[in-house]
């Protein structure tokens, strides 16, 4: 598998993707580090702006012109990021915790499912 492919996507795919990843290694080292820290908040904050613009660009991508079920995700994301910092600014860190590790997750699901032959990444990478 190689992202080579993605050169020739459209601005936005590029931009979605590349955003996307960037938010899939800085969750990895927020989740490892300590918690709480001057580090923690400062990755933390990056890590749900580039993860605002994975889910906000996300709306400029569709198949054969419609939103697809997973456009829902994108929906929850920001739901789910403006609950985990509303609940950690009112120090409820348990419910903080949840929605960030949920949010985290779902970002790897939906990276897993656009990577179905079926979808635009999986096309790009695997070949149409």
């Amino acid at each position: 598998m190689t992202l080579a492919p993605l050169l020739n996507a459209s601005p936005i795919i590029q931009i979605h993707t590349y955003s996307a990843i960037a938010a899939l290694i800085i969750g990895c080292v927020v989740f490892l580090r300590k918690k709480g820290t001057p580090v923690h908040k400062a990755t933390g904050r990056v890590w749900v702006l580039l993860m605002l613009f994975v889910a906000i660009s996300s709306f400029w991508i569709k198949s054969n012109g419609q939103f697809s079920w997973i456009h829902l995700l994108s929906i929850w994301t920001m739901i789910s990021l403006t609950a985990a910092i509303v609940l950690i600014r009112k120090r409820n860190v348990r419910a903080h915790q949840g929605f960030m590790i949920g949010t985290f997750i779902g970002l790897f699901i939906a990276g897993g499912f656009t990577l179905l032959p079926a979808r635009i990444m999986g096309q790009m990478i695997f070949g149409a």
